[in-house]
């Protein structure tokens, strides 16, 4: 194969792509106000600390849902 081919899928294989989430998007926030706490009020690093480990849990809880929902081929 030459490096101008790429590596595609065989015709028919079903491509999976994973569910649109506001996960990444509130795990963002959650970062900014912890480093935005760390310069100003503790309260909101606790808060932005919070915010980014539940969202990293739920994440990752996802993630393995989707993963165990891939077929074994």
């Amino acid at each position: 194969m030459s490096l101008l081919e790429k590596d595609v899928a065989p015709v028919g294989e079903e491509l999976r792509l994973p569910e649109p989430s506001v996960v990444p998007v509130l795990t963002a926030v959650g970062v900014t106000l912890a480093l935005v706490g760390v310069t100003t009020y503790i309260e909101l690093t606790i808060v932005g600390g919070l915010l980014t480990l539940g969202c990293v849990v739920r994440w990752i809880k996802d993630a393995r849902h989707e993963l165990d929902e891939l077929p074994l081929d």
